[in-house]
C-alpha cells in the first residue's frame, strides 16, 4: 500500500510542470503577442533565421534537446524528431488557415512545461513523452506557418525553418550530453530551471507589452 502511495506521488510530481504550465497560460487569455515575429517570411534564409528571432521558440527547442539528453535511449533523438515532424504538420495548418485555438498560450506554455520537466528530471513513458513534445511543437508550427504571407517561398522557407529547428535542438543536446559528461548531471536540471524562468520573463513581457 505504501509503495503504491510513493508511486503515485512520484508521478504526479513528474506531471505537475506539465499540469502547472497549461493552466498557467490557459488562465492568462490576454497573451496575444508571445511570439516574437522576426521580420519577412519568405525564402530559405528567412526561414532559417526565424527560429532565433524569438526567444519563445529558443527556449522550447533547447528545452526539447535538453530534456532528449536526459532522458538518453530512443528518446535521444525521437523526442527532436518528433518536434521537427508535428512542427512542419503545425506550419500547413496555419498556411492554409485550419483554426487552431490557443496557439500564443500554447507557445508560452510550452517554455514552462519542457523547462519543469527538464527541472524535474522527469522520466514518462517514451509515447507520453513524444505526445507532449508533439502537441507543443504543433503551437510553434502554426504561429509560423500563419504569419506566412500567402505570395512567399513556402517550401525554402520550410526548409531553412525546419534546419533552424534541428540545430537548436542540437545545442541542447549538446549541451545536457557535455553537462553530463563533464560536470555533475544536476546540472542539467539547473538549466531546466533557467528555461523555466526565461519562460517566465517572456510571459511576462507579453502581459505587459514589452
Amino acid at each position: 500500500m505504501f509503495d503504491k502511495f510513493t508511486g503515485f506521488k512520484k508521478s504526479t510530481r513528474l506531471f505537475l510542470p506539465f499540469i502547472g504550465g497549461l493552466a498557467l497560460s490557459l488562465l492568462l487569455p490576454s497573451i496575444v503577442q508571445a511570439h516574437v515575429i522576426a521580420g519577412e517570411t519568405a525564402g530559405f534564409w528567412h526561414g532559417l533565421q526565424h527560429p532565433i528571432g524569438g526567444l519563445d521558440h529558443i527556449l522550447a527547442m533547447v528545452a526539447v534537446g535538453l530534456w532528449a539528453a536526459q532522458l538518453g535511449g530512443a528518446a535521444t533523438f525521437a523526442l527532436p524528431l518528433a518536434f521537427v515532424g508535428v512542427m512542419a504538420l503545425g506550419g500547413v495548418l496555419g498556411i492554409i488557415s485550419v483554426p487552431l485555438p490557443f496557439v500564443e498560450q500554447g507557445i508560452v506554455a510550452s517554455d514552462l512545461i519542457l523547462g519543469g520537466l527538464v527541472l524535474v528530471a522527469a522520466r514518462l513513458p517514451l509515447a507520453v513523452s513524444i505526445g507532449i513534445v508533439g502537441l507543443l511543437a504543433m503551437f510553434h508550427g502554426y504561429a509560423h506557418g500563419a504569419e506566412m504571407p500567402k505570395d512567399a517561398d513556402a517550401i525554402n522557407f520550410a526548409t531553412g525553418f525546419i534546419i533552424s529547428t534541428a540545430t537548436l535542438h542540437l545545442v541542447g543536446m549538446g549541451t545536457a550530453l557535455g553537462i553530463k559528461k563533464f560536470m555533475q548531471e544536476r546540472m542539467v536540471r539547473v538549466a531546466g530551471g533557467g528555461i523555466v524562468l526565461a519562460g517566465v520573463y517572456v510571459l511576462v513581457n507579453s502581459l505587459t507589452g514589452g
